[in-house]
């Protein structure tokens, strides 16, 4: 079932998230993972956590070809020393990349949606990914982790890639 992102003032996205039950599970883990896997190839993401969603649930999935990851009750085990600076994009802010700094490398630990616990390292694109969308589990935006300068950068960007689609859009239409 495909559903709508929420936006980026619901307060869903502004609060840290309980761990999942298996236990005493809120909704089948299993159903849930296929509803957030198909969101994700439905918005085109690398990550996507259940509160862009607008589901109280602490998980998200990340697109690692040729499979796709469920993380249930995420962590991170190890943090790299070293950082890297790259462009991160959410699917909350269309078009809105922004510099980050984060640990080139993590160890991730997690549970997959039959509560089978996984522990991987994972690193450059997919560390940081893991760590984006861990953030929003735990009530974090990415633009509170970017220096404001990258953050006004990024939002000039943005305003000219929305200007230059709106432009395509009305050519289309001629």
């Amino acid at each position: 079932m495909i559903m709508n992102l929420v936006p980026p003032s619901n307060e869903m996205l502004s609060r840290s998230l309980e761990k999942f039950n298996f236990s005493n599970p809120p909704t089948d883990p299993s159903e849930l993972a296929e509803t957030l896997l198909e969101n994700l190839v439905h918005y085109k993401g690398l990550g996507l956590s259940a509160n862009q969603l607008g589901l109280p649930h602490r998980v998200f999935v990340m697109n690692t070809e040729p499979e796709k990851l469920v993380c249930f009750n995420p962590e991170v085990t190890y943090f790299s020393n070293e950082t890297e600076l790259m462009s991160e994009g959410c699917l909350t802010y269309p078009s809105l990349y922004v510099k980050i700094r984060r640990p080139s490398a993590i160890r991730a630990k997690f549970f997959d949606q039959y509560g089978q616990i996984k522990t991987m390292k994972l690193n450059e694109i997919l560390g940081r990914c893991y760590q984006h969308e861990l953030d929003h589990l735990n009530g974090l935006d990415y633009l509170s982790r970017a220096n404001p300068y990258h953050v006004n950068q990024g939002k000039r960007k943005a305003k000219l890639i929305n200007r230059k689609i709106k432009q395509l859009k009305k050519v289309a239409r001629l």
